[in-house]
């Protein structure tokens, strides 16, 4: 399976926070499964940080492509298609950090790892 975290399930992840599922957990340690975090999660982190609402976050907002690499996880880019889709799509979701990971999840073809069951409208499957 192709796993695309969403930004706090990264964080609780690399935190080993409780609020992270045992399901989402398991998966996400599954090595049958990819994982990848988006470039859309590097830059939530690192705005979030510089305005002081992850404080936590500290290295990873200043080191995400070493951190994420190193858990073993793949980066994804957002090309072109993955913002025109996020653009396009017609929901009434606002956040574009969500905009972004849902549509990469549609093209790529991905689960996407959330706590967010807002997003299960979106044309996503979810897991948690």
């Amino acid at each position: 399976m192709k796993l695309l975290l969403d930004t706090h399930a990264l964080i609780w992840w690399l935190a080993g926070d409780e609020a992270l599922s045992p399901r989402a957990r398991e998966a996400i340690a599954g090595e049958a499964n990819g994982v990848t975090a988006s470039a859309a999660s590097a830059m939530e982190v690192a705005a979030k940080f510089r305005i002081g609402k992850l404080p936590s976050t500290a290295l990873l907002a200043q080191d995400f492509e070493a951190i994420v690499t190193g858990q073993g996880f793949e980066e994804l880019p957002i090309s072109t298609h993955h913002a025109r889709i996020a653009g396009e799509m017609n929901i009434p979701h606002r956040d574009p950090f969500d905009r972004f990971l849902i549509a990469q999840a549609r093209v790529e073809d991905m689960v996407l790892v959330t706590n967010e069951a807002l997003l299960d409208g979106f044309g996503v499957q979810r897991l948690w």
